[in-house]
């Protein structure tokens, strides 16, 4: 019997995470879900990310490469997206890990619920010292306008992707993955999270989200999505996101009394 089953593609940037990449991959073969595919964008590395992509792609006909020069993590996802043949679309950072059930629950509930643009799950944090539970907020539009509660390996349609433009590759503040859900969700749609642990991010000396985390790269942040979002924060929060990103809501409502805003 022919699997009428979508496509699904899963996306995986990879810069200098050779020693992680296979586990990795593995990880996505080992999906109960098929039919799919994986891109390996190799993006400029300088290790032997290169040479292990290209044995995985021989070892697994699931796997194909793609090697570009230097470009960061959101132009290597477009690029990797743009390449897809897949219904769906999943990244998948070469240096993190899926259950085997999350791609067939989450083509489960995009299939039945047109409504739902994003689907993602419970995840859990991990390094050689263990793992911790990765607290996600609820998903509603307001909480998004103040920060994200959605990983980047997140299920969602190429066709969302297309029509939200893709992900911002002039965002070079961190958390890119957060103004692409704004984009794609500001206007409407809905996210689901599955009730169990199928995505686990692992936390090493090289993690984007501790090279992103000061203030100034805050400052940045803000003022990018302030800029590229106004409508959005305005019906959100009555204003611009500020830098105490949760007193957003009150303090517009306070300078608008006042007159300030």
């Amino acid at each position: 019997m022919i699997d009428k089953r979508p496509l699904v593609s899963i996306i995986t940037p990879c810069y200098n995470q050779a020693k992680y990449l296979t586990e990795t991959v593995e990880s996505a073969i080992r999906s109960t879900y098929r039919p799919l595919e994986i891109l390996i964008v190799n993006d400029g590395s300088t290790d032997e990310s290169a040479e292990i992509a290209e044995a995985l792609s021989k070892k697994y006909p699931e796997v194909q490469v793609i090697n570009q020069e230097n470009s960061g993590v959101t132009a290597a996802r477009n690029k990797g997206i743009s390449k897809a043949k897949g219904k769906y679309i999943l990244p998948l950072d070469g240096d993190d890990l899926i259950a085997p059930e999350y791609i067939e629950k989450a083509v489960e509930q995009l299939e039945e619920n047109p409504n739902y643009k994003v689907v993602y799950c419970e995840a859990v944090k991990f390094n050689q010292n263990g793992t911790k539970p990765w607290k996600l907020k609820p998903f509603s539009r307001n909480l998004l306008a103040r920060d994200n509660m959605i990983f980047v390996s997140a299920l969602f349609r190429k066709s969302d992707w297309e029509s939200c433009g893709g992900f911002s590759e002039d965002m070079k503040m961190g958390r890119e993955d957060w103004e692409f859900w704004i984009k794609m969700l500001k206007n409407g749609g809905d996210a689901y999270r599955l009730p169990f642990v199928g995505f686990y991010y692992r936390l090493t000396p090289e993690s984007k989200r501790k090279k992103t985390g000061g203030n100034e790269k805050k400052r940045e942040r803000i003022a990018y999505l302030n800029q590229h979002h106004a409508d959005f924060f305005k019906r959100e929060l009555n204003g611009p996101l500020r830098f105490q990103r949760t007193w957003s809501k009150p303090y517009n409502m306070l300078l608008k009394l006042l007159g300030k805003l």
